[in-house]
């Protein structure tokens, strides 16, 4: 490691992260120990030594095992959770299920709000437009000030047209805790069907499927939970389970195996693929719980405590606010910065030259980017390789750069 950088936390040693890296932006793609990528590759050996009879004989076992080792943190049966890639391959799934039930029809409207993730947005704009309804886009404040003004905005957007909303669980950019315990039970209440984007969510804050009220719910397990990248899980309500089908129907939606539900088996195996990703989410559950004493339980404690912590690091040295309450704060945390003059904005490879600036100099992985009302900003991620040193080395490489 170079001398000049921080340390990260004793528990990076886990971890194959650069050591001339600062590296504070686990929240985009996850990062994965190293003891689950050689269980992955433990799994990839059994599969190339003998590939029928792994997807014959082992495939299934192989997935059942991490559907029971996630189902803990999810609050729900081991048997309602669906292997996917991806939380926007899970939205997708469930428009397209929609759409093929005709449960939207011309002048009904779908709503999410200004800070949904792009990907989702634009899967939900071209089920509005397979189905001639309209998209309403809620406009949530950023700074806020409780999650009271989240419910508010939201609950006032609904009208008797509206069929489906989409709701993230923790905003990507702005990295906010949405109240989803109190808008899914409420908006459910009013014949509007809610489809929860919890990216974010496992692994990051306590998730209680069986309560939480929503028709629908997907996650990814590759950024908090640390599993290998391609794992996720889509979870629909008992009364609408068995009509969710997969995006792509293989073999067994004509020939369903005996004595196993069609909701498993068509998840399962949508034609030939790699499956260690998801067959490694009990590793990862697993490997991460040994990590602290407490398990999961201190890791969601610790990881919310090191975003405050190093949130408030950046507040003291830059002069700012805090922009979101603590309670309404996971483990990502975001920042709004000076806008940039024209000449700073100018080419850049990653969202922002600052960003750039980051990277080059100080060799700090960090996001900078702007909000949809044009906010410019920063997010942190705390995950348990971060150290408070880690925080205050970017306080002051972006002390030194928004000098420039």
């Amino acid at each position: 490691m170079s001398a000049t950088l921080p340390n990260p936390s004793e528990l990076a040693a886990h971890w194959d992260l650069d050591p001339n890296t600062v590296y504070l932006n686990h929240g985009s793609f996850g990062a994965t120990p190293r003891r689950v990528r050689e269980a992955q590759h433990r799994l990839q050996n059994d599969l190339e030594r003998e590939p029928v009879r792994f997807f014959v004989e082992k495939h299934e076992s192989a997935m059942d095992r991490s559907r029971k080792a996630i189902a803990p943190l999810l609050g729900c049966p081991w048997d309602q959770i669906a292997p996917i890639p991806n939380a926007t391959t899970g939205v997708a799934t469930v428009l397209a299920s929609v759409i093929d039930q005709r449960l939207i029809v011309p002048g009904d409207e779908l709503l999410a709000t200004s800070h949904e993730y792009p990907a989702c947005l634009n899967n939900l704009r071209r089920a509005a437009r397979q189905a001639g309804a309209s998209l309403v886009t809620v406009e949530l404040p950023f700074p806020v000030r409780s999650p009271d003004e989240i419910l508010d905005r939201i609950l006032t957007a609904i009208t008797p047209r509206t069929r489906l909303a989409l709701i993230s669980h923790i905003t990507a950019a702005s990295g906010m805790r949405l109240p989803v315990e109190r808008l899914a039970p409420e908006l459910e209440s009013r014949g509007v069907r809610v489809l929860i984007d919890g990216a974010h969510a496992p692994g990051m804050v306590d998730v209680n499927l069986s309560t939480l009220g929503a028709t629908w719910y997907t996650g990814n397990c590759h950024k908090w939970i640390c599993s290998p990248k391609g794992s996720a899980i889509l979870w629909a309500r008992d009364d609408v389970r068995h009509a969710l089908r997969p995006l792509v129907l293989s073999n067994n939606a004509e020939h369903p195996k005996p004595g196993r539900d069609r909701f498993l088996t068509e998840f399962d195996y949508q034609g030939t693929s790699d499956p260690s990703a998801f067959a490694s989410v009990a590793d990862a559950v697993e490997c991460m719980n040994a990590l602290v004493p407490d398990g999961w339980t201190e890791i969601r404690r610790r990881n919310h405590d090191l975003c405050l912590a190093g949130r408030d690091i950046l507040c003291q040295a830059l002069r700012l606010e805090p922009p979101v309450p603590d309670d309404m704060l996971g483990s990502i945390s975001t920042l709004t910065l000076p806008a940039a003059s024209k000449s700073q904005a100018a080419a850049t490879r990653y969202h922002d030259p600052l960003q750039d600036a980051l990277v080059d100099r100080h060799h700090i992985q960090v996001p900078v980017w702007s909000l949809p009302n044009g906010t410019r900003c920063l997010r942190i991620s705390a995950q348990l390789y971060n150290s408070l040193d880690q925080y205050r080395y970017l306080a002051d490489a972006l002390t030194t750069e928004l000098r420039r």
